[in-house]
């Protein structure tokens, strides 16, 4: 077998072990590259593969949220990590909870037994020439090999710290407590402009100079850039601070009242059908529950559902709408895909997701076949078109339903929405897999 058979993995994480496995099951040779034991990173405990560092749960079950419907996608495409968690189950609620050692030995012993799966244990300090490659190697890419994908992709896109702002879901902010518009009327009306008075803002400043905020763990240690603060942090250098950072209401005129209100939250659009807005400047490192309590003292977002909560963190990723195809393969390189978190998708279930995309498509390039991505009705169709097409900054994103497409007629009770919407999702994929020749297996 030669090189135009096979197809060089490097990283063994979730994202990695799925583009291996299908690869592999269509008789493919890989050379799975994981650079563990001998050089760990600082996370990681083990020299398993697809070991779970940060929790023990994938997600949701239910096809209503995100993370669940992309599970059930995942299955019907034929995953090695639903397959994996599903014989390492434990009880979790609405949530699929693994065993974290039975899940990792199970796929490290299916990966290690699969006859067309080569696993070498070495660090890829550089991306191979002249191979088909998938580079899934996580947010703790080591130095060497990120060094080298720095000069792949451009020093500019890739990134090692993100700054996570919250997102809330358009439809529960309450819109009689602010207007929309841009400073200065430079522009359309691209921001809802969440107005607060001086007794709310001192409220709200008060709550969050003494909330709980996270501990960052050694590796995710770093000092933090001038235009990438926590809001909190820049709240302690003095009452007024904000007002001229992410609340200042200059060049701001309520048409309400025909006054610059005292301080705003601006909520810009995070997709195009404006079903998700993101909290501007507001990246912090509070805590979950108390971004919660905090960020709904802004009137306007009382009673607002977070569909993701703010973080900074270790994280190397790509700012893959500048650099990757729907494919997941580089533009200017059509043999090197990228999947995983590396590509700006947040969560287990994401990466895994992404990597049986990398792996099926190239799949097709060995054989000559066109490259494909599922219809955007699905989630995880949905999903690879958002890192790869967003304008502006790329931050990481969960599967969330706001991504995917409103349905044709308007359904108000949100449960019911939902339920179509999965509906829909499953169908669409359905019909993609046989579309493109590939066999549906049991739904989750």
């Amino acid at each position: 077998m030669g090189v135009k058979d096979r197809v060089v993995v490097i990283g063994g994480g979730l994202a990695g072990v799925e583009a291996s496995w299908r690869l592999a099951n269509e008789g493919f040779k890989v050379l799975l590259y994981e650079m563990r034991p001998k050089k760990m990173t600082p996370a990681h405990k083990t020299d398993k593969l697809a070991e779970l560092v940060c929790s023990n749960t994938l997600g949701g079950i239910e096809i209503t949220t995100g993370a669940g419907l992309l599970k059930a996608e995942m299955q019907m495409i034929g995953s090695l990590v639903i397959e994996a968690a599903k014989e390492a189950r434990v009880p979790a609620g609405g949530a699929l909870g693994v065993d974290r050692q039975i899940f990792a030995d199970y796929i490290t012993s299916r990966i290690e037994s699969h006859p067309n799966i080569d696993l070498i244990r070495e660090e890829v300090k550089r991306i191979p020439e002249g191979e088909i490659v998938i580079v899934a190697t996580g947010p703790l890419t080591s130095e060497d090999l990120s060094e080298h994908i720095k000069e792949l992709v451009g020093f500019d896109t890739l990134y090692f710290y993100d700054a996570i702002a919250p997102i809330v879901d358009a439809e529960t902010v309450d819109y009689s407590k602010g207007f929309w518009g841009s400073r200065y009327n430079k522009g359309g009306d691209d921001y809802f402009n969440c107005v607060l008075t001086e007794e709310e803002y001192k409220v709200f400043y008060e709550e969050l100079i003494n909330a709980e905020t996270v501990e960052p763990k050694d590796f995710e240690k770093a000092v933090h850039f001038e235009g990438c603060l926590p809001i909190e942090e820049m709240a302690k250098r003095g009452y007024q601070t904000l007002l001229f950072g992410p609340m200042k209401p200059v060049g701001l005129i309520d048409p309400r009242t025909g006054k610059q209100p005292f301080a705003v939250v601006q909520l810009r659009k995070e997709n195009k059908e404006g079903t998700l807005l993101s909290l501007v400047g507001f990246q912090t490192k509070l805590t979950y529950p108390e971004q919660k309590r905090v960020f709904k003292l802004i009137p306007a977002l009382r009673n607002a559902k977070f569909v993701r909560l703010g973080s900074m963190h270790r994280n190397t990723f790509i700012q893959s709408n500048r650099v990757l195809t729907p494919f997941l393969n580089m533009r200017k390189r059509e043999e090197i895909f990228f999947a995983g978190q590396i590509t700006g998708v947040e969560g287990y279930v994401a990466s895994a997701a992404t990597g049986l995309l990398a792996g099926i498509n190239a799949g097709r390039l060995l054989r000559g076949e066109e490259l494909v991505v599922p219809p955007e009705e699905t989630m995880l169709g949905s999903l690879v078109r958002y890192i790869t097409s967003k304008e502006g900054e790329l931050q990481p994103m969960n599967p969330v339903f706001g991504l995917l497409p409103p349905l044709e007629k308007k359904v108000k009770d949100k449960m019911k929405r939902k339920e179509l919407m999965a509906q829909r999702a499953l169908k669409s994929m359905e019909r993609w897999l046989e579309e493109v020749s590939l066999v549906p297996s049991e739904r989750l």
